[in-house]
């Protein structure tokens, strides 16, 4: 009898090795489906991915387009986690608009970085600074030439992402004071990285615009007295999975390390 207990015992004893390394042992390597900002791809995607990859132990698969869209996609199954450049209070306040059916109550946010907006200019254009009541201004149509802010006999054209976009809703939140923007000669653009190329080729132009492709570009900008943040978040349906969470934190890890 206690020779089968003991033999018994041993047999626990080295069965325990497997067991922990079992237990230490990577989860399997997924493939994540990312979709939603440009903002977000740019800043953290575009150059950090292989980085992310690595320090999470999975693939990302990222369709860039606009922070509702990649909601869309979440809620409707084709991303595993969104992108977005806004609070998700605000994105589902503008989703609900358009698309009250859909489940925002099973959303949840993960802040990753900030950033700030950029006012890029034509590099022809003078203005380099603005006071916040002087921008509004332009935002709410009541400015409409350069002549008004120091600049050349120009009428102002104001380059944005159409609705959806995560730039202008940082905008109208904090410095419209919760307004939408109604510029006087708006100029409307499918997606963020479509902007610099039209500020660059329009001397009245200025670009409501995300400060990595403004840099990208090498365009001017007007500086404001104090800088409009944008905060970048992942957002899962439900809780995240193991998976999804590697992501958000190594996301978080790698943007701490790299940007700031």
């Amino acid at each position: 009898m206690k020779n089968s207990v003991r033999g018994a015992a041993w047999r626990v004893l080295l069965a325990l090795p497997v067991c922990v390394a079992a237990a230490l042992a990577p989860a399997r390597a997924e493939t994540l489906r990312l979709q939603g900002s440009t903002t977000f791809n740019s800043t953290l995607l575009v150059p950090y991915q292989s980085d992310i990859e690595s320090v999470s132990g999975h693939k990302l698969n990222v369709a860039a387009s606009k922070s509702s869209l990649g909601l869309i996609a979440l809620m409707e199954g084709h991303a595993d986690l969104a992108m977005i450049s806004a609070p998700l209070e605000t994105e589902i306040d503008l989703l609900q608009k358009t698309r009250p059916d859909l489940p925002t109550e099973r959303l949840k946010s993960f802040l990753i970085h900030h950033t700030r907006v950029a006012f890029a200019v034509n590099p022809s254009n003078p203005v380099r600074t603005a006071r916040w009541a002087t921008m509004r201004r332009v935002l709410n149509g009541e400015l409409d030439n350069w002549k008004q802010l120091g600049g050349p006999d120009l009428p102002i054209r104001v380059v944005m992402v159409h609705e959806g976009g995560g730039v202008l809703l940082s905008i109208e939140r904090q410095l419209m004071r919760g307004q939408r923007a109604s510029p006087r000669s708006p100029v409307l653009v499918d997606s963020g990285p479509q902007l610099p190329a039209v500020v660059a080729q329009d001397a009245g132009a200025v670009g409501l615009a995300q400060l990595g492709e403004v840099r990208r570009h090498g365009l001017p900008e007007i500086a404001l007295p104090v800088a409009i943040e944008q905060q970048l978040f992942l957002v899962s349906a439900d809780e995240p999975s193991p998976a999804m969470y590697a992501v958000i934190d190594a996301a978080r890890r790698v943007a701490a390390g790299q940007l700031e």
